[in-house]
């Protein structure tokens, strides 16, 4: 019995040996699979904190808007694209358009001393106390009819006293000067009828090339200002019956009450008015 005992204990005892045995092996084995889990986490976290403040750097040293050299590129191709945009064919023929290049900056020239002719009489009368008969542009002319027009107002100058004289020497005079500037005279052969030089440019403006270029471009973007004003002064001529400076001042008194808008300044479109 003793013996059967002892042997059926032996055999009953190994199983829960082996049950504890393969437990501990799997708390082992679950210890070492969390700890491996953590540091693969942890791995994780790190290389995704990595790669953020990388990209952080890497956004900062990016520029927020494209450099100069990329926005003046897109400003000249959009330049070019818009100065390509010719609806009425002017540049078709290079000759014709040689031809209205010569005619737009000889337009662009009498327009600028229009301009300065028109406000300048206006200018000294009002703010310089210098009399003229007529400081008004469009009416000066309609002096000589009735009387001498004096040259700035001064009897000592030469006057105008006969219309069809002063026509007769304006053609002249200029017949002449235009005859010299595109065939050459005796100032000199004429290279470029529109820059002639020589003569034609006592200042020397023409003796640096850069400076000479640049001032070429500030001539003609003047010059288109000044035949959009002579059109201006024509048209407030028409209308108001008064010279642009006192346009101009009427208007800043009473900009609301003075402009091209107004139900009086409008009426005067009407036919009959």
């Amino acid at each position: 019995m003793l013996l059967q005992k002892s042997f059926l204990g032996s055999t009953v005892g190994k199983p829960s040996l082996e049950l504890k045995a393969s437990n501990g092996s799997r708390t082992v084995m679950k210890g070492a699979a969390n700890k491996l889990a953590g540091k693969a986490k942890s791995a994780t976290k790190q290389a995704a904190s990595k790669a953020t403040q990388s990209a952080k750097k890497v956004a900062k040293k990016a520029p927020t808007s494209p450099p100069k050299g990329a926005r003046k590129t897109v400003r000249q191709a959009l330049l070019q694209l818009f100065l390509k945009k010719d609806t009425q064919g002017l540049s078709a023929d290079p000759k014709t358009f040689s031809r209205y290049r010569v005619i737009e900056v000889l337009h662009a020239r009498w327009a600028m001393l229009g301009a300065l002719g028109c406000i300048l009489p206006e200018y000294l009368e009002k703010f310089q106390g210098i009399k003229f008969q007529e400081p008004v542009w469009f009416k000066a002319g309609a002096v000589i009819l009735n009387e001498p027009l004096n040259y700035l107002g001064q009897d000592n100058l030469v006057g105008a006293r006969s219309i069809i004289a002063t026509l007769a020497i304006q053609v002249v005079l200029m017949g002449l000067v235009e005859g010299y500037r595109v065939n050459g005279g005796p100032l000199g052969e004429s290279v470029d009828p529109l820059y002639p030089g020589g003569w034609f440019d006592p200042l020397e403006f023409a003796s640096d090339p850069d400076s000479f270029a640049e001032l070429k471009v500030k001539e003609i973007k003047n010059g288109r200002l000044a035949m959009f004003a002579m059109f201006g002064f024509f048209v407030q001529a028409i209308v108001t019956g008064k010279g642009p400076l006192e346009n101009l001042l009427e208007h800043i008194d009473d900009p609301f009450a003075n402009n091209g808008l107004t139900l009086d300044t409008a009426s005067k479109f009407t036919p009959g008015n």
